[in-house]
């Protein structure tokens, strides 16, 4: 007898396959053909599911919900911290088929997607009106809008237009009785009552499964600049960004930062430099504007370089003035593979920190981290505009591992709920932060969410063993 078979019984199997289809079902070793994404426990399950309608996800979590087995929901599998790890036993429900842009309403400046729809999807869905999702992220071509909003995912343009909760109008999701939640508002303005679909935003499918959205669309610009500065000091930085938002001619669409150690080694790895510039700064940024006039925008970005170079004379900078050079300088900050080339799945950390505190914090775990082990060091790069920081560590998974990976995130998130930050600013919760989450939140708030995941799972099976310790909730 096959794993599957001990672990879920053939007429269960056979129910799956009457909802939707035996082609769009996977057991055993068609299961291992699959991708499993960014981690390779994704693919555990005994069973994986890809339903076309919502009727057949409410149809599908139904089955589940009756026979007491547990669900995990796959988009496109690119989350960083074991959101959609799975096990013997427990079922797949992959949004695949869910994959079509609905609606798309230029004058309202909306569109109502499925949730396997990929964020390129929609970006190119949008181009055409000339419009754009308000929000980016390096995995565009496969991250899926029902896992972003699951993750409340958050990108390079967050600081202006908000993480995907600020971009959801409305949205369809199944329950974890099957039923079906529908409010596919299209507008921006509604008081009516408890706006519940944030209950669903951000809880990385423990509480349901989002089927459809309906979501804020922003006009593109027609054009765009963009430069690559190096600053002696953070206060600069911050100090560019201010100039940048407060520029006459465009507006501030990305302000992306490397940290003087990562900078260097992606620079190196890549052979980049430019005449002139300095490669020896404490940190970098890329700063793109956008508008209407290509030269205006860049004749603008040298005027952010004059204005920062009169309080901080070592700033240097390089504009871009192709499309390969803007590409060139992007790679430096998007091809993270050049950290696991020689530190092959680096343990890799997603933080939030209020902007007055960056500098101190950064000073502060450097430090930190040195005092753990001789030598060990942050890659550290992110969202300078709204604060989020990525940090990567000069070690692999396998040497960083029991209490010395407890001693890095006891430096890492020591005192960062104080300061008025969080532990995870876009990557989530999954498996692999539940104990940050607990040793770092709000005690009323950890009660509120097990309190709100006992009502609407009371039998745990919607992605069990994430975000909330289910073995907590009698506590």
């Amino acid at each position: 007898m096959s794993e599957i078979e001990k672990t879920l019984p053939p007429e269960f199997l056979d129910a799956f396959a009457a909802i939707v289809g035996e082609a769009n079902m996977r057991q055993g070793e068609r299961i291992l053909e699959l991708d499993p994404g960014e981690d390779r426990h994704n693919l555990g399950a005994s069973v994986v599911v890809s339903p076309a309608t919502t009727a057949e996800v409410a149809a599908v979590v139904a089955l589940c919900a009756r026979q007491g087995v547990a669900i995990v929901t796959h988009g496109g599998r690119t989350g960083l911290v074991g959101g959609g790890i799975s096990s013997p036993g427990q079922v797949v429900v992959s949004t695949r088929r869910l994959n079509h842009v609905e609606r798309l309403d230029a004058d309202e400046r909306v569109a109502v997607v499925e949730a396997g729809c990929s964020l390129q999807s929609l970006q190119e869905a949008a181009l055409t009106h000339h419009l754009e999702p308000g929000i980016d992220l390096a995995a565009r071509g496969t991250a899926t809008i029902g896992g972003m909003i699951s993750t409340n995912a958050g990108g390079i343009m967050a600081f202006r237009n908000g993480v995907m909760r600020h971009r959801v109008l409305g949205l369809e999701a199944v329950l974890p009785d099957g039923s079906v939640y529908s409010d596919l508002t299209r507008v921006v303005k509604n008081a009516a009552g408890y706006d519940l679909k944030h209950l669903l935003i951000g809880a990385e499918g423990t509480l349901g499964i989002v089927t459809r959205a309906a979501l804020k669309l922003e006009p593109l610009p027609d054009t765009h600049a963009v430069a690559l500065f190096g600053f002696p000091t953070v206060a600069a930085a911050l100090a560019a960004i201010s100039r940048a938002l407060a520029a006459d001619t465009g507006r501030l669409r990305a302000a992306e930062a490397m940290w003087g150690s990562y900078f260097r080694y992606s620079a190196g790895h890549f052979g980049w430099s430019a005449p002139g510039f300095d490669m020896s700064q404490a940190i970098y940024l890329i700063v793109s504007l956008g508008g209407s006039d290509t030269e205006a925008l860049q004749g603008e970005l040298a005027a952010v370089l004059d204005d920062i170079q009169a309080e901080f004379p070592q700033t240097t900078a390089v504009l871009a003035g192709s499309v390969v050079q803007e590409q060139a300088i992007w790679r430096l900050r998007e091809e993270l593979g050049v950290v696991y080339r020689d530190y092959p799945d680096s343990p890799s950390f997603d933080v939030s920190v209020p902007l007055s505190e960056l500098d101190s914090y950064v000073e502060r775990i450097t430090e930190g981290l040195a005092g753990i082990e001789t030598g060990l060091a942050p890659f550290v790069f992110g969202h300078l505009a709204d604060g989020n920081l990525h940090i990567m560590l000069n070690r692999s998974a396998e040497a960083v591992t029991g209490p010395m990976l407890a001693a890095v995130e006891a430096v890492l998130y020591r005192n960062i709920r104080t300061l008025g930050g969080s532990f995870s600013a876009e990557h989530g919760v999954g498996s692999k932060r539940i104990h940050a989450l607990y040793d770092t939140a709000d005690p009323v708030k950890l009660r509120l969410m097990q309190s709100i995941k006992q009502m609407l799972d009371p039998a745990g099976i919607m992605n069990p063993g994430k975000v909330v310790d289910f073995s907590r909730l009698s506590s």
